[in-house]
């Protein structure tokens, strides 16, 4: 199977943060882009999420650990653990893996 990305849906899921997901039977993708200043809210879901920033930079919390992460940087937010992200002054875009896929997304 082939997913062409140009023909998938973006639409915002928070003001500031877009997403378009691609998904299959057990994980999703999620292309997320940032505008500058957006701030995600602590949250947590019972998916584990493994992302990896590619482009800019933002504050990640993961638990209770802060880091600046920034271009080719990779994190994991294990299943059902507090996180929270604050997008500094540049545009930013991260990948987001999901398993299982979140239908909240779809």
């Amino acid at each position: 199977m082939f997913i062409c990305t140009s023909n998938l849906r973006k639409r915002e899921i928070a003001h500031g943060m877009n997403i378009t997901v691609a998904w299959g039977e057990r994980l999703m993708m999620s292309f997320v882009e940032l505008a500058p200043h957006t701030v995600i809210p602590r949250h947590s879901h019972p998916h584990e999420q493994m992302g990896m920033v590619l482009e800019g930079e933002f504050e990640l919390s993961i638990g209770d650990e802060s880091r600046l992460v920034q271009e080719g940087d990779v994190y994991l937010v294990p299943s059902g653990v507090e996180h929270s992200a604050r997008v500094l002054e540049c545009q930013s875009r991260a990948l987001d893996i999901f398993s299982p896929p979140r239908e909240d997304y779809k």
